[in-house]
């Protein structure tokens, strides 16, 4: 794949333009926008930011749910 000859300032150009398309877009996991930010990589790879899913970490087993407390019948009035 040839890499096109841009100045700076072009570069920079098509690279905000193709923020503000990614940005502006409704339905960001679209495949439009996934071929946007796969043109951005290639572009501008410095700016791109992993995306990384980040999970809570497991419960103890220890302490029971709210919600199982709830239907054990939890703490009994007497």
């Amino acid at each position: 794949m040839p890499l096109l000859d841009l100045t700076d300032d072009e570069r920079t150009e098509l690279v905000h333009v193709v923020r503000a398309a990614i940005d502006g877009d409704r339905y960001f996991m679209s495949p439009r926008v996934r071929r946007l930010k796969s043109i951005l990589a290639k572009v501008d790879p410095a700016t791109v930011k992993p995306t990384i899913a980040h999970h809570p970490p497991p419960r103890s087993s220890r302490e029971p749910s709210l919600r199982y407390r709830k239907l054990r019948g939890g703490r009994r009035r007497r």
